[in-house]
């Protein structure tokens, strides 16, 4: 029989019995092997469970000491050096700008195999400002100078990509000594090597905002990411951008020179253009940026944000006041902007360069509006190559976010002379035609004092639709001012004329000219469409552009235009 006698098998059972009791003390009579089964698994699982909770315990603490560490940044010398010079760890940096730090972060084991390159130089990730959603990209100086490599590249691309998807503003944190050689061939040449960066920013330009702090260098092709920024906040002493620094400089060309001159923060500021707010602090560059990104919707298809009205600055000299009688007297125009303002809410924009035209954000009635205003107390606020640069950036930026424009014109024209026309100013006042001809936004032109030439051109004229062309009593709008039109005029005739007569011929034809052009006859000729009393001219503004919000307006149907860059 198969197995065996039935007492065989018993003999077999109580053996099987007998060892399994030596090995189980607590193991139950034979007859109750259903109850110990289940005593046996549970006891096993209880054992398991604890010893994978022990496992995951132990690999949750590894984790967190690995990213503690990957934090901490490079080097405690390259910590001191930092510090030495002022500069903030770009994790306290982030902590200040957002509103509750980094809520996401990517790639922060980016290289981490490496040993000495944590989140191989940089910080990319989401968080808050003012509640809103932003991206974030920080170069890290503590580690290689914040240089390139392969997925510092990779993790710049990747945090574009999701502004994209997000349609949210990016803020590049920027302090780099650039590329590293060692790499350039995984991160310079290819489809998704450096030069992606760029393609990128031309790309989300005008859809997101892209703010640039500039912290440290930004040197060679590095420099370019603040160059396709809509803003760049500059921090003197520290920040820099160059193509080439000063020792190659004089390694190539010979040329010996420090490392301001080459392209420091002032310099930048003041002359290049490529900078548009010195701040002296990291501090004082974060609060800018925060400040700044109030004015502006998140993308391209929202309206700006509106805040609660507040009424203007009190001051105790009205704006008829400050308006000299006299058409060719300096006067400061910030006087008349903060008169017309809500109080506190002008945020200049490249107040250092080209200051013969002022350009701003502020708020008027709670409502952002961006500002273009002659300045007659700098060059009596003559246009140059320059201004038409810093005016037709500025308008092109408040167009691609629905920011309204006013126009406040007094400038007598373009500059002109040959060095202005062998430095282009043809050229370069053609793009500030262009910007102002192709914004869609509601733009309201005032005639403050006068507007002469293709100054009044280039300030929104009656020709170039603007929504209204306003006038206080006092303006003139002419191809050139009276002293330069009688002069033009009847040169001859007065060369002609005994001496003692020539003054007396000069105010009888300049009082001519002056009537040809009054404000009155150019009112009833339909060619401005009010005159506004000075201190009336804020309430005006207020119940124009509200009237204009819901304008909708394409420029022309076409791919692009051909621009007189």
């Amino acid at each position: 029989m198969e197995g065996g006698s039935r007492t065989e098998r018993l003999r077999r059972i109580g053996l099987f019995t007998a060892i399994n009791k030596t090995r189980h003390p607590t193991l139950l009579q034979p007859n109750k092997r259903d109850g110990t089964a289940r005593s046996i698994k549970t006891r096993r699982g209880n054992k398991e469970m604890k010893e994978t909770a022990n496992q995951q315990d132990t690999l949750a603490a590894e984790l967190e000491k690995r990213a503690a560490e990957i934090k901490k940044g490079g080097a405690p010398k390259y910590h001191e050096k930092n510090a030495a010079q002022g500069k903030l760890f770009v994790r306290e940096r982030l902590n200040l700008l957002l509103d509750n730090g980094l809520e996401v972060e990517d790639g922060l084991f980016a290289n981490c195999l490496a040993g000495d390159l944590p989140a191989d130089g940089v910080v990319t990730g989401i968080g808050k400002i003012n509640g809103r959603t932003v991206c974030v990209m920080a170069n890290d100086s503590t580690v290689k100078a914040g240089s390139w490599g392969a997925r510092t590249v990779e993790k710049i691309i990747r945090i574009q990509e999701t502004a994209e998807k997000l349609r949210c503003p990016i803020i590049y944190l920027v302090d780099s000594a650039g590329a590293r050689i060692t790499d350039q061939i995984e991160m310079f040449p290819g489809r998704r090597g450096a030069g992606r960066i760029f393609y990128n920013e031309v790309k989300l330009s005008g859809k997101v905002p892209q703010v640039c702090l500039l912290f440290g260098p930004s040197a060679a092709g590095g420099a370019y990411i603040p160059a396709f920024c809509d803003i760049v906040i500059m921090v003197e002493g520290n920040a820099s951008m160059y193509l080439g620094s000063p020792r190659m400089a004089e390694m190539v060309i010979g040329e010996k020179v420090t490392l301001e001159e080459m392209g420091g923060a002032r310099m930048h500021c003041t002359v290049s253009g490529c900078g548009d707010v010195l701040v002296k602090t990291e501090e004082e560059a974060i609060a800018y940026a925060r400040r700044y990104l109030s004015y502006f919707p998140s993308n391209y298809s929202e309206k700006p944000p509106v805040v609660e009205a507040k009424p203007p600055k009190s001051f105790d000299k009205t704006i008829e006041d400050i308006l000299p009688e006299n058409q060719n007297a300096p006067f400061n125009m910030y006087d008349l902007i903060e008169r017309i303002i809500d109080e506190g809410s002008f945020c200049e924009i490249k107040k250092l360069f080209a200051p013969e035209i002022i350009t701003g954000l502020a708020r008027l009635a709670g409502q952002p509006i961006g500002i273009i205003a002659n300045q007659p107390r700098v060059k009596g606020g003559v246009l140059f190559h320059d201004s038409a640069d810093k005016a037709a950036k500025f308008i092109t930026l408040c167009d691609a976010f629905h920011i309204p424009l006013l126009f406040l014109a007094d400038v007598p024209g373009f500059m002109i002379g040959t060095k202005v026309e062998r430095v282009g100013i043809i050229r370069h006042g053609a793009k500030m035609i262009a910007a102002m001809s192709e914004a869609t936004v509601p733009k309201i032109s005032v005639i403050v004092r006068k507007a002469y030439g293709a100054g009044l051109y280039a300030m929104a004229g009656p020709a170039f639709e603007p929504d209204c062309c306003l006038a206080l009593p006092n303006a003139q709008i002419a191809v050139m001012g009276p002293e330069a039109a009688v002069n033009a005029v009847y040169a001859n005739k007065i060369a002609e004329l005994p001496p003692e007569e020539r003054a007396a011929f000069v105010e009888q034809k300049r009082e001519e000219y002056r009537r040809d052009i009054d404000i009155y006859r150019l009112a009833s000729e339909l060619v401005v469409d009010g005159i506004v009393a000075p201190n009336d001219l804020r309430n005006e503004l207020i119940r124009r552009f509200d009237a204009y919000m819901s304008k909708y307006m394409v420029f022309s149907e076409r791919k692009h235009g051909v621009y007189p860059v």
